[in-house]
Parts: C-alpha cells; structure tokens; sequence
C-alpha cells in the first residue's frame, strides 16, 4: 500500500502510464489506475494488505445473436495455446498450483478470466497461462467441436447409428423456470442491442454457430484494446506490469473496438408481453404456477451515485418484512414467493428495477397489477421510516468492515459492469462518501427517495410487465423444435460431409483418449509449500460454567460471536423437527416486539443472526458424529451488548404465536428447495429430507406445539460451547458481555424444568453418539427431475479422518480426478465436470454434473477405480495431487473464522 501511494499522475512503468492514485480507506486500499500507451488497454491495481492476491482480464463481448459464440469461446481458449497447447491447461494447472480460486465467466456483455493464489511464484505462473489461453489460444476446431456443438453419431464408432448433436455447451442447457424468466426478462426490456439475445446460447441457435465465426469474434473482442485488466493484493504492481508487457501486450498494435453498447431507446408508453414455461412437477399447488413482474429501465450505471442511491431505494422497497412490497405482496400469500428476478439489477448498461411474484394463479393477476400499482403509489405519499434507512446503512458499514478471504474477487466482480461500460471504477469503491452524499441529499430534500419512486417508477413509461405460465406441451415444442433443427442440418449433408462427420468423430475420440503431455505447463513442487500451518493462538475459559474459546484477531472493529448447542438429549421423534426450527428460530417475535420489530432491531444492531444445524463427524470412527446447532452473529464493537441482549431474548423472551404459521410453511417449503438445489452434491453429502413429510401437511398446529419442546433442549446452556473472535482491545468487553448472556439465560432456566444435559465441556468423545437405528447399507437413488441432464453420483464408505490412510485417499480422488475421470466424464461424455473427492466423514465420492449420460458415467466410476488398482499413475501425479490438496488445506482464513 505505501509503495503504491508513491506513485504519481504521468509515471511510466513498463510500457504503462499512471492515470490516477486514490486512497480508499474505507477498504484499506490504495488503487492506481494506468492505461497501455500502445494499445490504449486499460488497468486498474488496488494494493491492500492481504496476500491472497488476484489477477483478472475482461473483455467487453457484446454478442449480436444466440449462438452462444462468447460462452463458447470462453470454453474454447481453455483448451490450449501456443506456449501451452496441451488440452485444458486451466484444469492441469489446479494439480500444479496452489491457486485459491482459478474460473472464467460470461456475462450478458463483458468475459472474465480470474484467478488467485497466495503464492507469488504461483501468481506468476498462472498469469502466463492465462494471458497465453486469452490472447493467444489455439482454437482448434475440434477443441470448438466438443465444447460447443458438432454432429455426430451416437455411437462415434459406428457410422450406422443416428446423427446428434453433441457439445459441452448445447447439452448442458438446464435452464430452469426462474432462469427463463429472467433471460426473457432482459430481451424484452432492453431489446435494442446486445441484451436482446442470449449470450450463453439458445439450443435452437447455438448449431448456427462456425468455427470461422467464433476466430472472429476472438480476433475482434479479445484484444488488448478492448481489455480492462484489475489486479489486487500484496504483491508489488511493477512486476505484474512487465511480465503483461512482455508476455501478451508488446505484442499487439492498438484498434478501435467497436463493442460498445449504445443507449436503449426509451419507450413512450409501457409494454406487456407473456412467455410459457414448463410446468412444475415439484409445485405445491398446481393451480399456481405463473408469475408476473414489472420492470422497469432505469438510469445509466456508469453514473455510481445515482446507481448507488437506487440500490439502496430497491432494498428499502423489497427487503425483509418491513419494506412495504413484503407486506403487500409476500404476507397476503398470493404467490409462493417474490420472482428471483425482483429487485434491483446492475449489470447492464442501464440499471433496471423489478418487483412481482412467482407461484401465482392466473387469476390473481389483475389484482397483482392493482398492489404493485398501489404500492408505489403509498410510498410516493408516505416514504420510508427513519429506522429503516438506518438500518440499511448500517448493513453497508458492517458489509465494508467485514473482511473475507476472497475480497479481491468480490471487488473484481462489484466494479466489472460499470468500468465494462467505461465509467469510473474507482468511484464505486468510495462507499462512505456515497454515504454521506446520500444522507445529506435526504437532510436538504425529506422527500429524496419519494420524488425518485415518482420519477423511476410511478411515472417512468419504460416498463414491462411480463407474465409466465406453464404449458403441458411446453417440453414437447422444444423437443420438436430441436429435432426439426437437426433434420434441417441433416437434409443438406452430402455424402462427403457424412463422411467428414464420422471421420471427425473418431478423430475427436482419439484425440480425447491419447494421454496428453503437460510438460510444457509451469509448476510448482512440493517443496514449495510452506511446511507448517500457521498457529493460530486462542485463550479457553468458561463463562457460568460454559466452555468459552476467544481467539484475538484483526477483525477490524467487528465481534464475531459463535455457540454450538449440542442434541443428543433431544429425543428422537423431535430430531426431523431442527432444520424447521433452525429456519425459523430468528425470525419470530420476543417478549413485547412482533416478528416484524425484532428483524428491525437485528438488522440496527448485528450484521445479522442465524441458527443453522450441524452434524460433525468423529475423527477416529465414522459412525459417531456430534449433532447439533450453531449459532452465529457478529457485529460492530459498539454494539456488542445488543447483540448479546438479542440472543438473551431469543432463549427467554421468544413468542411461538399461531400467526407464525405462514412463516413457518415459507420456510419449510425453502427447506425442500435447498434439498433439491443440492442433489447435485455427491450421495455421501446428502441427508435425508425430512421436511418433505411435514410440508404435507395442511394443518400446522402440532408442528407448532414441538417446537417449544426443542428450544427447551436446544437452547440450553448446559449443552452449549462458545467462541468469540474480536480485537485484542476488545476482548475483555466480549467476554464480559458472553459472561453476562450466560447468567441471563441460567437465571431463566432455573424457573423451569431442567433438561438432562449431555454435554459440559469442550467437545470430547463424549460429545459424540451414535444413531440408534443406523445401520450402513447399500442403497440406489433416483431422483426424477425436469433437466435434460443428469447428476450422477456414487459413494464408498472408507476411512475416518485420523486412519492413516485418510491422507492416501484424499490424493488418490486428485489423482483419478485429473488423470482419468475428468478425460471419460466431461471430455469423452460432455459433462460440464465429474470427479471423485474424499469427505471429511470418511465417505469416498464420484460425482458428475450437467451430465448427457448416466449410466456410461457409473461405468466410468468403476473404471476410475480400475484404473488406479492398475497403478497407471506415476510419483509425478502423486506430487501434482498434493499440491491440489495442499492448496485446500492452506486456503486462507478469515479474521472471523481463525481458531474455529
């Protein structure tokens, strides 16, 4: 940071010249803004003490057709280059370094290629990789042909067999409902330019695609002209600059890229529009399947503060269950949920703003218009309470205070679409003054937020209302409507081109099977890992007879409260119950505040509260685990004994009301939508979903009656541990404060019935228990879904983590990762990945995702295993395999979590 402050307006460093130094203390930061002399490309560095440093290059891709061409050309340079041709160098490289974060995205209009590493050898290392795969790709047409789409014959071998279409990204389309919405969301309201189509691709356009196409859009697109360049951490700036200059930029002459997207023309009155969408197998209530949303364009994002100000305007309108469309919309309980694509959106050129319901019936609509309509009307008149504001910008001071371990990610991606559109990126980093500016904007004009609902949203005639429903036939049309795609490429093939498929075919599959030579590929050794951990110091004591960790870390100025409640006194038939009860246990009411007043006050005094359960597998067998709850909280120094007195509250005071069921039904149905948000996960991280067999109920009350019980077990000291990380001048404040929630909460308990604890100290053997009624079995799942890809999954029990062999298999799942599964599963099968991965609880797992096979999948499981009892592995993988497992091991740890 100091280094970087020395810097002055005019400096030339490395071909670069120095545009602009700004201190950022909010962040801790010092950003120096430079362009390219010769080729005009731009380049942003935020120098901060933090060594887990980030390199990212974006490029404004402003496609003009669905054809998917970015997305697929963000695909196809990660299958070699000219100093690294072998294939996939970006996957070679997590066995070859110590990367905490290697990816690439595409977005509606820009793509961007991010890594980081904690290492410098490494950052070096991974730059080169990257700058060769972006500037300097090989794009082959055969790399186009698998990740994009080709035809070929089902059976490649066999030229008998049908003629399909193949391709990592024309198979992969599992655009569920919400995503659908969305996309067309998008086209309609913006449909003048680029955001008119689909940049990831259409199944219907992506096969209108040509290798000759995407070499173009790359020569035109991806060059340092129209490249924004951001790099952040420790490491020092000149460095990054000259290994740029010299390994892509000195290479190039400058052009005038003509990507920029112009201005969408605005409507003179407001438009309607409606979609269909597949029904929904897993919907509560048939009837309600539609959705309807209104949206509206709003202004220019590269304009920060008035972006900034309409962010803040939409969380005041939309957020929690003060905010004035929560009370209209969300409690009469006319749809299920508000749209996923509500609220407002930044990431195009101009800002947009959208509120409206999913899960509602037809019938409804008229009556949804009517509340939006009325609803911007009442905030016109009335505004907003002075609290809520407040807490709102209180969220913003704990957002910048905390810190995380990949904040250089974060900032890349905060500032990516308002520089992709050449506004100052800089500017959006000054968040107190955009504070400040705000709160004086309402000191000089109390109504600043109504006169801006007035003009964006009751008088603004660039909205569009658009409403979904389901069509039975919905999958059949598109089924239809590719296949019809198919015959027409099919009709025009000659008998040469028949030919030059299925020679391509076998030549593709060879390709895939021949084992590829990383050689050229840079790496480190073994020898380059730190030996040791870093020992993190923490002070153990009890408060009321409590087990209490405090760790004294630089959380800068934030406290981080943590309890673990232990519950193996809760008696079985309650157990089904806790994810219910977790959900649902911050967001009642306490003593004389409803459930409304007491999210009011956890949102002034915390950066939030939350009950979550936990299984922890032991380390010595696996079929003992702990369970229990953690509960978790933090939040600024000054308002310690708040937070404390709201967990007080919350174990003395809590009101179970019957008004409560509505919430309770939301969240059991969130309960069944994170299940099945998560079978993609490997079998051995599924558990079983007991909330589905409450959900079916129609009458609450006796799940309403059980939870009472479980608080009287859970929230009890007696079966409690704790930590607390804070600043070492805040520490004795802390552990006053915990003392003090002790002795409140013991005080209470005394006037009830005691429950039977198990637990009285820091986590023993003791802690652990067996499941009375498990007994490990073999067992076979299916789980029917509406994707046109498969999630496939297997798992072994093994070892638990203190077996010798426990490190073994961890290096082995890296080995048939890397060396076999990825090469049959996503290369040879056109998964978008699959691989094996040892678990913490002792369970051995193979997984795939995005997957056009299933059973030619299983089959590669087995293989996986085949292929390692053969030992076609050299010490040479065994070395790679440790560095990826090392880079997990030594992740960075936040402030918040060190001792943990």
């Amino acid at each position: 940071v100091e280094r970087a402050q020395q810097y002055t307006v005019g400096h030339k460093i490395h071909g670069f010249t120095v545009k602009e130094v700004t201190a950022v203390p909010d962040l801790f930061l010092t950003s120096v803004k430079l362009s390219h002399d010769a080729t005009g490309a731009q380049y942003l560095h935020a120098a901060r003490d933090d060594s887990n440093n980030l390199f990212s290059v974006q490029f404004r891709t402003t496609p003009m057709d669905s054809t998917g061409v970015p997305h697929i050309l963000e695909h196809t340079v990660l299958c070699g280059s000219q100093r690294f041709p072998c294939r996939d160098p970006f996957f070679k490289m997590l066995n070859r370094s110590l990367s905490t974060f290697m990816n690439a995205f595409t977005a509606s209009d820009y793509t961007m290629y991010p890594f980081s590493t904690q290492n410098a050898k490494d950052f070096q290392n991974l730059l080169s990789v990257y700058l060769d795969a972006v500037f300097f790709p090989c794009l082959r047409e055969l790399d186009f042909c698998q990740e994009g789409w080709r035809l070929e014959h089902e059976t490649p071998t066999d030229p008998s067999s049908r003629l399909m279409f193949k391709g990592v990204v024309i198979i992969a389309d599992i655009s569920d409902n919400e995503s659908l919405y969305a996309q067309h969301l998008q086209n309609k309201l913006l449909p003048d330019h680029t955001y008119a189509v689909v940049s990831g691709g259409a199944p219907l356009d992506i096969p209108d695609l040509t290798w000759e196409q995407l070499k173009h859009f790359h020569a035109t697109h991806y060059h340092p002209s129209n490249a924004r360049f951001f790099t952040y951490g420790d490491l020092p700036l000149e460095q990054h600059l000259q290994q740029i200059e010299e390994e892509a930029l000195s290479k190039f002459e400058r052009t005038e890229p003509n990507t920029a997207v112009p201005p969408q023309t605005h409507w003179d009155k407001p438009r309607v529009d409606h979609v269909t969408c597949r029904p929904d197998a897993l919907a509560p209530d048939p009837i309600k399947q539609n959705t309807l949303c209104m949206s509206y364009l709003l202004g220019d994002i590269t304009d920060t503060f008035e972006a900034f100000t309409l962010s803040l305007l939409s969380s005041l309108m939309i957020s929690g269950p003060n905010s004035p469309f929560y009370k209209a919309l969300i409690e009469p309980e006319i749809g299920s949920d508000f749209s996923s694509s509500v609220g407002f959106d930044g990431s195009t050129r101009q800002a947009s703003f959208t509120i409206g319901l999913q899960g509602m019936a037809e019938d409804d609509t008229e009556k949804v218009k009517h509340i939006i309509a009325q609803t911007i009307d009442d905030i016109v008149a009335t505004g907003f309470e002075e609290e809520q504001i407040e807490a709102l910008l209180h969220k913003i001071e704990i957002q910048m205070k905390h810190q995380s371990t990949s904040f250089g990610l974060a900032l890349a991606s905060y500032i990516a679409s308002c520089w992709n559109h050449d506004g100052d990126p800089v500017q959006l980093l000054k968040i107190s003054e955009n504070v400040s500016r705000f709160r004086q904007c309402l000191k000089e004009n109390p109504r600043y937020l109504q006169d801006k609902v007035q003009h964006y949203f009751k008088d603004n005639t660039h909205r569009l209302t658009l409403t979904m429903s389901p069509d039975e036939r919905f999958l059949e049309k598109q089924a239809e409507a590719e296949e019809q795609k198919l015959q027409e490429k099919i009709k025009n093939l000659s008998d040469a081109d028949h030919k030059d498929i299925y020679e391509k075919g076998l030549q593709l599959l060879a390709v895939q099977s021949t084992t590829q030579d990383a050689s050229c590929l840079p790496a480190l050794k073994v020898s380059d890992i730190e030996p040791i951990i870093p020992y993190t110091p923490v002070q153990l004591g009890t408060a009321g007879g409590v087990p209490v960790q405090c760790c004294e870390q630089p959380t800068n100025g934030m406290v981080y409260f943590r309890a673990m409640c232990n519950l193996n006194s809760l008696p079985e038939d309650l157990k089904i119950y806790v994810p219910l009860f977790c959900s649902v246990i911050t967001k009642l009411g306490c003593g004389e505040l409803d459930y409304r007043q007491q999210a009011q006050r956890i949102e002034l005094k915390t950066g939030g509260m939350s009950v979550s359960p936990q299984i922890i597998p032991d380390t010595d067998q696996l079929d003992l685990y702990e369970q229990g709850i953690m509960l978790s909280s933090s939040c600024l120094e000054r308002n310690l004994p708040d937070m404390f007195q709201l967990w007080s509250d919350i174990f003395n005071r809590l009101v179970f009301f019957q008004e409560t069921e509505k919430e309770i039904f939301k969240s059991l149905c969130k309960c069944i939508d994170f299940i099945l948000m998560h079978l993609h996960r490997p079998a051995g991280d599924l558990q079983r979903d007991g909330p589905g067999e409450i959900a079916e109920l129609t009458d609450l009350t006796s799940v309403l009656r059980k939870l009472p019980r479980i608080k009287r077990h859970l929230l009890n000291p007696e079966n409690m541990r704790c930590a607390v990380n804070a600043t070492p001048q805040k520490m004795s404040d802390a552990a006053g404060e915990v003392e003090r929630f002790m002795g409140n909460i013991a005080a209470n308990r005394k006037e009830r019935k005691p429950v039977r604890p198990t637990v009285r100290s820091h986590r023993s053997p003791s802690s652990s228990s067996q499941e009375p009624h498990f007994k490990p079995c073999q067992m076979k799942t299916y789980f029917q879904l509406p994707f046109n890809v498969n999630f496939v999954s297997e798992c072994v029990r093994t070892v638990p983590f203190s077996h010798a062999d426990y490190a073994s298999l961890c290096i082995l799942a890296m080995i048939m990762t890397c060396k076999f599964l990825h090469g049959e599963i996503r290369e040879k099968g056109g998964a978008y990945g699959g691989g094996a991965r040892m678990g913490g609880g002792g369970l051995f797992s193979f997984y795939s995702y995005r997957d056009p096979n299933s059973t030619q999948t299983l089959s590669a499981f087995r293989g996986g295993v085949e292929w390692a009892r053969a030992g076609k592995f050299t010490q040479q993988d065994i070395d790679e395999a440790k560095l990826s497992v090392f880079s997990a091991v030594d992740a960075p740890v936040a402030p918040s979590d060190k001792g943990q």
